[in-house]
């Protein structure tokens, strides 16, 4: 087993390894830096999935980064146009060289003796690999790569048709002239029917309930007159800064007015499909906005799609597949060449690698979240998760700035370790977050734990996590600083 160290260990060379791997580079240059990723490309999610239609849910002035504006045409944009972002992004900053391709950590043991971890490394087609480092980061993100979520349906072996998952999406798939139904109603579920539709006979997306679904604009129109007035720098950040703030501003009224919320989005929703759709039935989710991520449908192509009867949408429970397509509760049988399960992702957490601190293996659940980063009795390892309410790439730039400010307050203290000490055992605890959303509730004891006070308690909003990770400080009598 070969051996190699570094300073810092990032771990994926996604939207976030990659973006903190540019903020190391700028602000830490003193530390050596490598990247391990699993698959034999970079992208993590935007290099994964490769179903029709496969696009950003939040805009690119929040999902791209805050060093390289985004200059695309469209804000809500498409799969291979983040993909190409990514890679731009990785060449223009010289990161391509530092990511090892076909590199899987399998397991991190922290050494307090020697402050540092030992991780072991699985290679494609060569020896596994053993890595010490001083500073883990992981920049996994929150899914399985492996394999998404779909429930046991009776008779699936039945179906004469194609059966696939978004998420193992391959070109060998046909749909043109075919009857598709695509079983889910989440953002995966929104952005497949009317890209579908556009070559397939029909697609009916069929959804045991609704959720909320707003229409937004592909462009931004204001944001590409910034860039041209103000440069695209500041037009780019001057963008970053409304849109985030409008996304707190609507997550607030949401959750402080679910009523008004709710009766305006539905609103809109009759105002797209006209006053016969029953929206009542479809477009009418039993559970209050933004207790689930709301679904967004640039230039509202899911209603266009329904309007032109290229799409439809079907609420009720599947009992089983038959050979030509899926029965339902009602008894009603949906005609079928494909079926597109829908129906969500597998979370991982910290349980899929053996983490150990000095011997002692953590447990995923067991783990109390400090500042949404690190973890009590954890040294020198921050874990990436971006926000639920907004965009991913804001939570991941704060947080590679939060570590770049760690690192060089160690160098200047002279600190080998840096590690949040124990909170009050009298604290009550909550779970990671209060989403209903299936795939947190199905990982709901998996997650860490977060507690009630600052700093264990999980911010899901920017402007407040600007202010605790970017400017707060590092010796607050919690992250302790050892030699």
């Amino acid at each position: 087993m070969s051996d190699a160290s570094v300073d810092v260990l990032i771990v994926g060379a996604g939207l976030s390894g990659i973006g903190a791997a540019c903020h190391l580079q700028r602000l830490c240059p003193d530390r050596s830096v490598a990247i391990v990723e699993a698959r034999e490309s970079l992208g993590g999610t935007w290099d994964l999935f490769r179903y029709p239609g496969v696009r950003s849910d939040s805009d690119m002035y929040t999902l791209g980064y805050s060093f390289r504006p985004w200059t695309g045409a469209k804000s809500i944009a498409d799969g291979a146009a983040i993909l190409q972002y990514l890679r731009d992004t990785a060449r223009e900053h010289g990161i391509e060289q530092r990511i090892r391709y076909g590199h899987r950590l399998r397991s991190a043991a922290w050494s307090s003796d020697d402050a540092a971890w030992t991780v072991e490394i699985e290679r494609a087609g060569q020896e596994p690999m053993r890595m010490r480092c001083g500073f883990l980061l992981m920049c996994t993100g929150y899914y399985d790569d492996a394999e998404g979520y779909t429930p046991e349906f009776a008779g699936r072996s039945d179906f004469k048709g194609r059966i696939v998952h978004p998420q193992h999406w391959s070109d060998d798939i046909a749909y043109e002239g075919h009857r598709v139904v695509v079983i889910g109603s989440g953002a995966t579920a929104v952005t497949l029917v009317p890209a579908l539709a556009q070559r397939a006979a029909h697609v009916t997306m069929l959804q045991r309930s609704p959720s909320y679904v707003l229409s937004r604009p592909s462009a931004d129109p204001l944001a590409r007159w910034l860039q041209r007035i103000a440069g695209e720098r500041a037009g780019h950040a001057i963008s970053r800064w409304k849109n985030a703030v409008l996304a707190m501003v609507l997550f607030r009224v949401c959750r402080g007015r679910p009523q008004a919320a709710r009766a305006m989005m539905i609103k809109l929703v009759r105002r797209q499909l006209g006053p016969d759709y029953d929206v009542a039935t479809h477009f009418t989710p039993r559970y209050d906005p933004w207790e689930q991520r709301l679904c967004l449908v640039p230039d509202g192509d899911l209603f266009k799609a329904i309007r032109a009867g290229r799409a439809s949408i079907v609420t009720d429970h599947v009992e089983r597949f038959t050979e030509t397509g899926v029965k339902l509760a009602s008894g009603t049988e949906l005609p079928a060449d494909l079926v597109v399960t829908a129906t969500g992702l597998k979370l991982k957490s910290l349980d899929a690698l053996e983490v150990s601190v000095d011997g002692r293996r953590l447990v995923s659940g067991q783990l109390l979240s400090y500042k949404g980063l690190m973890f009590a009795g954890v040294p020198n390892l921050v874990s990436v998760f971006g926000y639920t309410n907004a965009s991913w790439t804001l939570k991941a730039d704060l947080a590679a700035v939060f570590v770049c400010r760690l690192l060089r307050h160690m160098r200047r203290t002279d600190a080998r370790q840096c590690m949040p000490q124990a909170a009050d055992p009298a604290m009550p605890l909550a779970p990671w977050t209060d989403f209903s959303s299936g795939y947190f509730q199905r990982a709901r004891d998996m997650l860490p734990r977060q507690g009630t006070e600052k700093p264990w308690k999980l911010h899901q909003n920017y402007l407040a996590d600007v202010m605790s990770l970017r400017f707060g400080a590092l010796d607050d009598g919690v992250l302790r600083f050892l030699n």
